[in-house]
């Protein structure tokens, strides 16, 4: 009646694959925000910034750079936006590729990445700063 004890089919996994057109748009919007940020001495304008790179860097793929843009971005302004969920995301699967490859270093360090995530999370929540 309800299903609950029904397996689950499994559902395909789609990858999506950007077209060599996108990523050539991307990557002009990376390069317009590098000079952006170069010219920006804002401290919140340059957070904003780091986090649009940062974002646009995790949808080509290049997630060892989105990381570092994302974490310079909550450097300079913690907040819970996009690039927040986006760094515990490539945080999360950094951890899974550490456990995957067997590397308790890894894993350990990208779970008390994760831990530091929550952290701000909190407090940004206690304080009711967004």
């Amino acid at each position: 009646m309800f299903g609950f004890l029904k397996k689950k089919k499994e559902q395909p996994e789609v990858i999506q694959t950007l077209s060599s057109e996108e990523k050539e748009e991307l990557q002009t919007a990376i390069e317009r925000l590098k000079k952006d940020i170069d010219q920006t001495e804002e401290t919140d304008q340059l957070a904003v910034l780091f986090e649009q790179v940062g974002l646009k860097l995790a949808e080509l793929g290049d997630n060892d750079q989105a990381i570092e843009q994302l974490e310079k971005s909550l450097s300079l302004k913690k907040s819970i936006n996009d690039g927040y969920k986006r760094l515990m995301s490539l945080y999360n699967a950094k951890r899974a590729e550490a456990a995957r490859a067997g590397d308790d270093q890894g894993i350990e360090h990208y779970m008390g990445k994760m831990d530091e995530m929550r952290q701000i999370a909190k407090q940004l929540t206690i304080t009711g700063n967004k």
